[in-house]
């Protein structure tokens, strides 16, 4: 069953292209108003007129989620547009690779700032308009590499962990201001990202952007009783757990 999302606001990050774009389109077709957030203005413009295009309503907000005054002003225009934010998807990442020995270490500031510091700051102030609505869903788009670990990509995979333990914390103290959080850990799926960090993987066998899309809609389609900790959503072809 999917989702009646008519009169809310829903904000995804990374959304201009792969998994973020997936999610923004499908959440625009369930009804939602979506604020489209990415680094590149065109690929944001793009995807929330491709939502308009279908009869949804969306607007397009550049952010850095690294940086902590651009995060704020990503929110106070979420603000201006719906006055709520019912749904936050925070996918924005990148994946930077190496080995350990030989990985830069302003490599892994960028990584860690992108992919774990800009979920933080998303979560921190999605849940200062969250708490006062008493409702709300956030949902961190971790990895299969947040419970496993794979060569040269120890600094992704690191953030990825992190973003566990920041949506278990999250959760605990979220739950009793009547607002959800969950975590989805995609396998392998046919991205930019996927190619370049597995160029091994054939893409055929890979997952595709809507099956986490789908995923996404599957939460947000239960009722206020239940809850989700967390989905693993992996390939056919890899090994379970």
């Amino acid at each position: 069953m999917e989702p009646n999302l008519t009169g809310s606001v829903a904000l995804v990050t990374g959304a201009g292209r792969g998994i973020g774009r997936a999610i923004a389109l499908a959440l625009g077709a369930a009804g939602a108003h979506i604020v489209v957030a990415a680094r590149t203005q065109s690929e944001i413009g793009d995807v929330a007129q491709e939502i308009a295009d279908a009869g949804g309503v969306a607007s397009a907000r550049a952010v850095d989620v690294a940086a902590e005054p651009s995060v704020r002003a990503l929110f106070a225009a979420v603000r201006e547009t719906g006055r709520r934010l019912d749904v936050l998807v925070n996918n924005a990442g990148i994946g930077l690779y190496g080995s350990v020995k030989d990985f830069p270490v302003a490599d892994l500031d960028r990584v860690v700032a992108v992919n774990l510091r800009g979920t933080f700051l998303c979560c921190q102030e999605a849940m200062k308009m969250m708490v006062p609505q008493r409702s709300g869903y956030i949902i961190n788009i971790s990895s299969v590499v947040g419970f496993k670990g794979y060569p040269n990509q120890a600094a992704y995979t690191a953030t990825k962990h992190a973003i566990m333990g920041l949506t278990k914390t999250l959760a605990v103290e979220a739950g009793k201001d009547g607002i959800r959080v969950s975590v989805i850990l995609p396998g392998g799926v046919d991205t930019a990202m996927a190619r370049k960090a597995r160029p091994d993987l054939d893409p055929s066998v890979l997952l595709r952007p809507g099956d986490i899309a789908r995923t996404v809609l599957y939460l947000l389609s239960l009722s206020d009783r239940a809850a989700v900790d967390q989905i693993y959503i992996r390939r056919r072809t890899s090994r379970p757990f």
